[in-house]
């Protein structure tokens, strides 16, 4: 993965992303795709499936098409700045994402919804909702951490502030890569995944290190689930800087961050070396 050099000026766009999960008899595992080659942002990277918050995503209608009321999510998600049309929107945008690049649809309207969902991909996600009648399972999925990329990114040269999701797969349902936005998928448990990165079979983004570090800490989906219940989702926004001609993300609760507070359990800063992000003290230091 190559060090980005430029230095955007746009805000960072709003975005979300959901983690699926699922159990399995060795215990948690996380489904990641693995992005287009082509792609602008983490081309070849795996990652959780997600994307920009569309202009359509705050404006469905959440009294026919989604099963909590907007001020519920607005709350759930734990920014007072934002507003709730926005939030709304951003549960939006993780199911449809969710839909669009694994194929999962989070609706008790399975039977019908989801075949002609992906009959009729042309038209807008909005559209075929109305035209369905589908509600959305917004209680299926559960704030779990928000970060904004750091204003001067270090792997792409574009800013986002992308909430991330946790939610289990239906059970009835398979979740498997859209062959577009994402040409490969995995699961596998946060260990696992990490290790395939240490190995280098897989490249990994440093907010996807982070997040399998922090899973890893959970044996079950219901522990994830229960986590994300307890507590609002913490804030990550890193801050970069280079140390002897290496460059060094740390986060909130490093003596470098102008945060003390930590926000995630784990390392608190990554180092750009072999052409990777990694802790300093190696890979065991992402368990500890």
């Amino acid at each position: 993965m190559e060090l980005n050099s430029e230095v955007p000026t746009a805000p960072p766009r709003d975005a979300a992303t959901v983690v699926m999960l699922r159990d399995v008899p060795h215990g948690l595992e996380v489904f990641l795709v693995k992005r287009h080659g082509l792609s602008d942002v983490l081309g070849g990277a795996y990652v959780f499936p997600g994307g920009k918050l569309d202009t359509n995503d705050s404006l469905l209608d959440p009294r026919a098409h989604l099963d909590q009321d907007p001020a519920q999510l607005h709350a759930a998600l734990g920014e007072p700045q934002t507003t709730v049309a926005t939030a709304t929107g951003l549960y939006v945008a993780a199911l449809r994402e969710a839909f669009e690049e694994s194929r999962v649809l989070f609706t008790p309207d399975l039977a019908h919804a989801r075949a002609a969902l992906l009959h009729d991909t042309a038209k807008p996600f909005n559209q075929l909702l109305a035209e369905l009648q589908v509600r959305l399972q917004t209680r299926n999925v559960l704030p779990w951490s928000r970060w904004i990329t750091p204003r001067m990114p270090s792997v792409t040269n574009k800013r986002f502030d992308t909430r991330f999701f946790v939610a289990a797969v239906p059970a009835e349902q398979e979740a498997t890569h859209d062959d577009h936005e994402a040409t490969e998928s995995q699961w596998l448990a946060p260990r696992a995944a990490l290790e395939q990165y240490w190995n280098g079979q897989i490249e990994l983004a440093p907010p996807q290190i982070m997040s399998l570090s922090h899973l890893s800490r959970h044996g079950t989906v219901a522990s994830v689930m229960d986590a994300a219940r307890r507590q609002l989702p913490p804030l990550v926004l890193p801050e970069s800087f280079d140390e002897d001609g290496t460059r060094v993300l740390c986060y909130p609760g490093d003596p470098r961050h102008s945060v003390a507070q930590r926000a995630l359990p784990g390392v608190t800063r990554l180092m750009y070396r072999n052409k990777r992000f990694e802790p300093a003290d190696g890979f065991e230091a992402l368990f500890r």
